[in-house]
């Protein structure tokens, strides 16, 4: 979309395009993780309705970073080309605030869970590989 059409779009208007962008987006993953997708969005654009304006330009800026990667990592046809996601590094998961890192966790386990990998230790206390 081009920003001049962007730009006459109300702030909410443009968080219910990127929100159906990246609902669409998530038709070309895995059935699994298209679910874990669908739920973690839902509920983190409800949990930014009344955020202030800092904290939601923020938010749109990261979560529209997201969907381009997904669009890089599915391609034209939607279908995955290679492994999607990418990797943390510490200093981005240092600057996550506490209740961000519980979250991040969460949804790790999750995605483990999802792929029947094994849960380890190193898991468990968080560590870094």
């Amino acid at each position: 979309m081009s920003k001049n059409i962007m730009s006459q779009l109300t702030h909410p208007q443009r968080v219910r395009l990127l929100y159906k962008t990246i609902l669409r987006l998530h038709r070309g993953l895995p059935t699994e993780l298209r679910a874990l997708g669908d739920n973690y969005v839902r509920d983190e654009f409800r949990r930014h309705l009344k955020c202030n304006p800092m904290e939601a330009q923020l938010f749109m800026t990261e979560w529209a970073r997201y969907a381009s990667t997904i669009t890089k990592q599915l391609g034209l046809r939607g279908k995955p080309k290679g492994e999607l996601g990418e990797q943390l590094d510490t200093q981005s998961v240092e600057m996550l605030k506490d209740d961000q890192v519980v979250q991040l966790y969460e949804l790790m386990l999750a995605a483990k869970a999802l792929h029947g990998d094994t849960i380890t230790a190193d898991d468990v206390r968080g560590s870094n590989k």
